[in-house]
């Protein structure tokens, strides 16, 4: 077994670093808990994630939190509970949805929402939730779970990064809440900016995390994980993995665990709907690790992302990988490196493609070791050159290589624009990050016929350099189709599949439009790599277990009609069949959404509830290095005892059962005698794993820290605020504010920045920067009330002048509006 420290548990000392609260000047913030229960059997994942909205204030207030979720799986059902009233959501279409919940809030009914605004990023709003209530938002999905090599991957994301957002800024009503206004590139970019906690801000979210992994009947070793914070014990089917309590919302959770390629074979099943009318056909195509294949020359053109979002770890990774693709090629290939952030930069020596010899390939290795992080990611000015730089060669490969962590708001312009030419060779994606936007990695890869593969460390980079290698390659099969008795051959999902490579798996999904028959086969084309043409029949079993492939077809149907949409495709029809798909196999889409309305209840208040957005995390550094493999942990003797495995089974139990403890300020006394007691000398915490059966009983060790350990965060006081960041964001609400006057509304504008002089303020307080909230404050003051006179002009001047004096000394502002957080 593997101990639980006793100091994790939610009754013991847990400041705000991970259990409280987070208080401001207006009060506390709503969301207090998510807990995400998922359950894995073979290569599928069901999970439940629970919000927990908690009303602090004396006003009835309205909740919105922006948040992600695995970008593959279906959402598929919204229940709200308050008290011991459960209120099950319905999915309509995304206009009809919000009017009803309008219609609900301005009743005085308790509803909410829950939007998805892009492929793996959502927006959940509460509303009416009635002083010192609580409202838990559950959402439930499944969806498949990513093998590679023989490699499974479970990745489930926990906060949504800031994007870089291009483009002229739109006028009049801003379609969210966000901190980035609308622009022509990306019209919605209010709605996935949410508010970003400055350093020093305590966490104001407890996370619990719950996950099961049973190998039905695939192999379940060398488990590991992508933070140290984790504790897991042996099951008779697999592993049970829970995050230690106090952890925050500010990465991507990722399990690793080999299921040996030999276990895998090209297989075909089916399983009936819900309703027993018609069933969904999965067709998973797998070649050896080794198949033989043609290697044709390749063209080569690598784009390295040299943004300011890159900066640190992530921008040494990204060199790493590009000289490593470098590194691989041959005399017969030709290659070009571009850098590029809102400029492009190419080796002086290689100003297009040329043939990879090894005098170019060590110029450009020599200036990729000399890249650093700086501008905004202008992601459509550097694949508009990378695709000149490729023309047509017949007899040659056209590969692209993107590195980069895909922080931009303008994904859909991306697709607009360059996805009719991304579809005529091969795109390679590199998502480098700790919180990647994966959802548009793999959108482009598609397109591409190429593959995506996501780095959250150096040390990952190392494991996943030779895949990237052999994706690179000529893949074994292109062109995939299925055929077969009573299928629809235009619900193919995914419509376009992407091209085989050995040792990746590939699975196709399409439509009965009856129950099939027993002993019936299906044909799968394509193309070997010289283009002949191939094929295989292949008999189809209904699958073993309760696996549905209704919604797995229906999500992946879904995401090819928002890529042809995204792609420019404006058809009425177009967006009629998403709704159609999304309400009849009830799976969220962009163009659906989940409401629920207790209209048993009314909450006295009237008028429009008080909007309150939840800010989210800063997306966490790299660690020095992955933590070990979950099966290969020892405590400090090498011994753990049936002590332990009785001791952990109980503190599993109670934290499974725990309520979410009721948030305190950091300013109360009981939350600072138990800060005193944390901060007291004592063990560090790590992990261990289950030894021999034969090993005598004894007393526990003492637990010793392990390799990639971070500084815990629950039961600790907060570290110092890094006061640059708070000056630096001062800094750009002045500029905001001098730029107002030349608004068409000068107040108004002037208005909407004093607000967020606010927010910057209860931000200070609540982390504790020194000096800044008394010198904020009377200038703020000053600001209100002079807005509400006449003469505001000359105030507004003087103000400006005040708050840069103020942030003098920060670094400098960036040249674009809207790179700051690059």
């Amino acid at each position: 077994m593997i101990p639980i420290p006793v100091d994790s548990l939610p009754d013991r000392a847990c400041p705000a670093g991970g259990w409280g609260a987070l208080d401001t000047a207006r009060g506390r913030l709503p969301l207090a808990a998510v807990d995400v229960e998922a359950r894995i059997v073979g290569l599928v994942c069901t999970t439940e994630v629970r919000q927990t909205f908690v009303n602090h204030h004396a006003d009835v207030i309205e909740a919105t939190y922006v948040f992600p979720l695995p970008d593959r799986h279906a959402v598929q059902r919204l229940r709200m509970v308050v008290g011991d009233r459960v209120i099950e959501g319905v999915i309509d279409e995304r206009g009809a949805a919000r009017a009803t919940y309008e219609a609900a809030i301005a009743e005085g009914h308790r509803a909410a929402l829950a939007e998805e605004d892009r492929a793996g990023v959502f927006t959940m709003t509460v509303g009416n939730i009635g002083p010192g209530e609580v409202v838990t938002v559950s959402l439930a999905m499944s969806g498949p779970v990513l093998i590679d090599d023989g490699e499974v991957t479970w990745t489930f994301p926990l906060v949504v990064a800031p994007r870089y957002c291009p483009g002229a800024p739109l006028p009049g009503e801003q379609a969210g809440l966000g901190i980035v206004g609308d622009t022509d590139a990306a019209p919605d970019a209010s709605r996935i900016s949410p508010p970003v906690l400055l350093p020093g801000m305590p966490s104001p979210v407890r996370l619990g995390v719950r996950v099961t992994i049973d190998g039905g009947g695939l192999p379940v070793a060398n488990l590991r994980a992508s933070v140290a914070e984790l504790d897991a014990r042996q099951t008779s089917g697999g592993w049970s993995v829970v995050l230690r309590p106090g952890q925050r919302l500010d990465q991507d959770l990722i399990l690793r665990w080999d299921a040996g390629g030999a276990a895998m074979t090209t297989s075909a099943v089916w399983a009936p709907d819900a309703d027993g009318a018609a069933a969904t056909l999965a067709v998973t195509i797998l070649p050896p690790l080794a198949s033989a294949r043609a290697s044709r020359p390749r063209d080569v053109v690598i784009l390295l992302d040299r943004s300011g979002s890159m900066e640190g770890w992530k921008m040494v990774a990204a060199r790493r990988a590009a000289a490593r693709v470098v590194d691989s090629l041959t005399a017969r290939d030709r290659f070009a490196a571009l850098a590029f952030d809102d400029r492009i930069e190419t080796p002086p020596a290689l100003p297009g493609l040329v043939d990879a010899t090894d005098r170019h390939r060590f110029a450009a290795v020599e200036f990729l070791a000399r890249v650093d992080s700086r501008g905004g990611t202008e992601l459509v000015h550097a694949l508009g050159q990378g695709l000149a730089t490729l023309p047509p060669a017949p007899g040659r490969d056209q590969v692209l290589v993107l590195i980069t962590d895909g922080q931009i708001a303008n994904e859909d312009q991306v697709l607009a624009q360059f996805g009719a030419r991304l579809g005529e060779l091969r795109v390679f994606t590199l998502g480098i990050d700790r919180a990647v936007n994966a959802a548009f990695l793999r959108r482009l890869a598609g397109f591409g016929d190429g593959a995506c593969e996501l780095v959250e460390s150096e040390d990952r980079l190392d494991e996943a350099m030779g895949t990237i290698h052999q994706r690179i390659a000529t893949p074994v099969l292109t062109r995939l189709e299925v055929a077969g008795a009573s299928l629809v051959p235009t619900l193919q999902a995914p419509r376009r599949p992407p091209a085989v490579f050995a040792g990746a798996p590939v699975t196709i999904y399409q439509r009965y439009h009856r129950l099939p028959s027993e002993r019936q086969t299906v044909d799968v084309f394509g193309r070997l790599p010289d283009g002949a043409p191939w094929n295989a029949t292949i008999p189809v079993t209904r699958a073993a277990i309760a696996v549905d492939l209704e919604a797995t077809w229906a999500r992946a149907r879904i995401r090819d009609l928002e890529d042809r949409y995204a792609a420019g495709d404006t058809n009425p029809a177009l967006c009629e069949e998403i709704v159609q798909v999304s309400k009849a196999h009830r799976v969220l889409s962009r163009f659906t959404a989940f409401v629920a309305v207790d209209g048993a209840h009314t909450v006295v208040g009237g008028g429009r509830p008080r909007q309150v957005r939840q800010p989210v995390e800063r997306p966490a550094a790299a660690p020095t290095g992955m933590p070990p493999a979950l099966g290969q942990m020892r405590t400090q003797s090498g011994i753990v005892t049936p002590a332990h495995q009785a001791e952990y089974e109980r503190l599993v139990d109670k934290w499974a059962a725990a309520p979410a403890p009721v948030p305190r300020s950091p300013t109360s006394p009981a939350f600072k005698a138990e800060a005193s007691k944390a901060d007291a000398p004592g063990p560090s915490r790590s992990r261990s794993a289950p030894p021999p059966p034969s090993v005598p009983p004894t007393a526990p060790p003492p637990p010793t820290a392990m390799r990639g350990d971070r500084a815990p965060h629950a039961g600790f006081a907060a570290p110092s605020p890094d006061t640059q960041a708070y000056r630096q964001r001062l800094r750009l609400l002045a500029d905001d504010l001098d730029a107002s006057t030349r608004a068409a509304d000068p107040q108004e504008a002037a208005a909407r920045v004093l607000a967020r002089l606010a927010e910057l303020l209860d931000d200070a307080r609540a982390a504790a920067v020194p000096d800044l909230p008394g010198q904020l404050t009377p200038l703020i003051e000053e600001l209100t009330q002079a807005l509400a006179t006449r003469a505001w002009a000359r105030t507004l001047a003087r103000v400006v002048t005040a708050l840069r004096e103020l942030s003098d000394g920060a670094p400098p502002t960036p040249p674009r509006r809207r790179s700051f957080w690059k």
